[in-house]
């Protein structure tokens, strides 16, 4: 049995039953044979309320094969450090890179055989780009410290690859694996009328996400739209940026912020909507996403995600991220009748159901953890 302790970095929410850590959910879910999960988190959730319900410093049963502990923050450092000592783990699987305390503190402090750094996305050129300088110094102080020569990095693509070899070169040890879906059966589409649309988004509140971008881009639309926008405010700033634009589309545009929703909900919404949308700034893997397409619900997104070429399967769009051609491409579907819809339906959970081997990820995550 091989024991994988796993850290996840403040900034991120707290991992939970039915929480927003859905790549890390999904790990568990489906690869767990002969394998004993540690989670290492804080107790806070995306807004950095505390949970509640829930017991911290201190491990606490997930199911058979997963423990969490739910730090308070006090003393992270120590707890870290002993518990991977009494726990003795395999594998040290560190999720992301800018925390001193679940990042950083255990690459250096914490004696493990196998060491792996998940990047998670977080050096692609989009992701670097938001809090700058903060990112820079972190980086920097992986190099100073010579961290990235004595561990392995977790690729979930080829294209994350480059961006880890960007960064710190050719001779990165870097292990590829990709995400693990959740993946939604069918649903039936709500009738469709032409001149008429649905819109969903089912995302996190920030830059990142583009939600502003897709709001603006609603402004000289003829068509009727309904648009209904699903996750947490991640920044509060930019979400009244969000309410701004709102309050200027006309009146043949109706936007419905939803708030945050729990994963058993999330079948409804889809089920509500003709298309999704996320024109995402970029995306490691955008489980939002891929949960649509396999629902049948055809994408708006950008080419910054691995969800490309969906135009060809007819799966969805792909968008530049500028107004005009999402405008174009919301206009596209809310022209659409229903039966032509119900073909760009089948073709998003064909296109799902092609584009992943669970197979092949397994045996990926395998070679990874050595199993």
């Amino acid at each position: 049995m091989k024991k994988i302790f796993i850290t996840i970095p403040w900034f991120l929410p707290a991992f939970r039953a039915g929480g927003p850590i859905q790549s890390v959910a999904n790990l568990v879910k489906e690869f767990n044979e002969d394998v004993e999960y540690y989670i290492f988190c804080s107790n806070k959730d995306l807004d950095q309320s505390t949970l509640s319900n829930i017991s911290t410093n201190t491990w606490t049963n997930y199911n058979s094969y997963t423990k969490i502990w739910y730090s308070a923050g006090r003393n992270i450092l120590n707890d870290l450090k002993a518990e991977i000592n009494k726990t003795r783990p395999d594998v040290l699987y560190i999720i992301g890179i800018y925390d001193w305390h679940f990042n950083i503190t255990p690459l250096l402090f914490c004696k493990v055989p196998k060491k792996i750094l998940s990047v998670r996305g977080m050096l692609h050129p989009g992701a670097v780009s938001q809090k700058r300088l903060k990112k820079k110094l972190f980086l920097h102080l992986f190099k100073i410290l010579r961290l990235h020569r004595s561990i392995y990095f977790h690729a979930t693509d080829n294209n994350e690859v480059e961006h880890i070899q960007k960064h710190f070169g050719t001779a990165a040890k870097i292990c590829i694996a990709g995400n693990f879906p959740a993946r939604i059966e069918i649903l039936p589409l709500p009738k469709k009328e032409a001149g008429k649309l649905r819109l969903v988004s089912i995302a996190l509140i920030s830059p990142m996400k583009n939600i502003l971008l897709a709001l603006e881009a609603l402004q000289n639309l003829q068509e009727s739209i309904r648009y209904e926008i699903y996750g947490p405010i991640k920044d509060e700033n930019y979400f009244e940026n969000c309410i701004t634009q709102i309050k200027k589309l006309p009146s043949n545009v109706s936007v419905y912020i939803k708030g945050e929703i729990s994963p058993v909900k999330i079948k409804m919404a889809l089920s509500d909507a003709h298309v999704f949308i996320l024109p995402s700034k970029s995306e490691n893997f955008g489980h939002a996403i891929y949960e649509a397409l396999s629902a049948g619900r055809p994408v708006i997104t950008s080419h910054f995600t691995p969800w490309n070429n969906l135009e060809t399967s007819h799966a969805g769009i792909n968008v530049n991220i500028e107004e005009t051609t999402i405008a174009k491409a919301i206009t596209h579907f809310a022209q659409m009748s229903n039966e032509e819809l119900l073909d760009w339906s089948k073709g998003a959970a064909d296109y799902a159901r092609a584009v992943i081997d669970i197979g092949k990820i397994g045996n990926e995550y395998r070679q990874m953890f050595a199993l």
